[in-house]
């Protein structure tokens, strides 16, 4: 606070002391002035009062206002941290998504190479199948064919055995002789008795392979002459009569028996 202006004693200390009778008389001669001291203090009372409520409503703004942005500060914080953890949590989901993305997309490249090989797997069989069937249709019409050739063979062969079985009776009576198996296919042994006169019993035999289109000498017991043999062996593969080739040998047989 201001001290209080007193004008009585600014003018009491400028004035040289007086008696007191002068100084009555004086005072009382003197105008009375009035400055409105009182007036100032209430007014200045009054402003210090106004002044205070505006400094005391300008802290109650201050914090209120600051509290308000405290609480603001602490809302965008907690915003942020929020939306941090959706950006977190969007991140972890983006990130599970492209990689089951990547799986499908493998899974779907494996699978279209699967098809792919199973495709060319399936065509390879196709054809494969295809192939086997071509062969097997070739197969059957050869089997068929060869059956037919068989059969009219063996049509052909039953009846040559018809007129061959009184022919070969004839020449085994006539000749002397008979057939035995030689313990292969296609050989043949032609066994001959009564060619000794000494000995009707003694034997001789010569086996044949007939295995091939031409007949081959495969053992001849007794020995005859090789020449001769041979002739008769040529003359069978030519002409194919085996009843001329068997009297043939027949005689051969009797020749190197005397």
């Amino acid at each position: 606070m201001a001290a209080i202006f007193e004008p009585s004693l600014s003018t009491s200390a400028l004035r040289a002391p007086l008696a007191s009778t002068d100084a009555l008389s004086m005072a009382d001669s003197l105008p009375n002035i009035n400055f409105g001291f009182e007036e100032l203090r209430d007014r200045m009372a009054r402003f210090t009062d106004c002044f205070d409520e505006f400094i005391a409503r300008g802290r109650k703004r201050v914090l209120e206002e600051r509290n308000q942005f405290r609480m603001n500060v602490a809302e965008l914080q907690d915003d942020q941290r929020m939306k941090s953890k959706d950006i977190e949590i969007l991140t972890h989901k983006f990130s599970t998504h492209a990689q089951y993305v990547a799986k499908e997309a493998a899974e779907t490249a494996e699978m279209h190479t699967a098809i792919a090989n199973i495709t060319s797997q399936r065509d390879a069989r196709a054809a494969h199948r295809d192939k086997l069937r071509a062969e097997t249709a070739s197969l059957q019409k050869s089997i068929s064919q060869r059956l037919e050739a068989q059969k009219e063979h063996s049509e052909s062969q039953d009846a040559q055995a018809r007129f061959n079985e009184p022919e070969l009776a004839f020449w085994v009576n006539h000749l002397c002789m008979r057939l035995e198996g030689a313990g292969e296919d296609d050989h043949l042994q032609f066994v001959f008795s009564h060619l000794d006169e000494r000995s009707w019993e003694r034997e001789a035999f010569i086996e044949l392979d007939m295995s091939r289109r031409d007949y081959r000498v495969v053992r001849i017991k007794p020995k005859v002459q090789e020449q001769d043999l041979e002739r008769c062996v040529e003359k069978l593969n030519e002409n194919r009569e085996l009843a001329m080739f068997l009297k043939t040998v027949r005689e051969l047989f009797v020749e190197a028996m005397t």
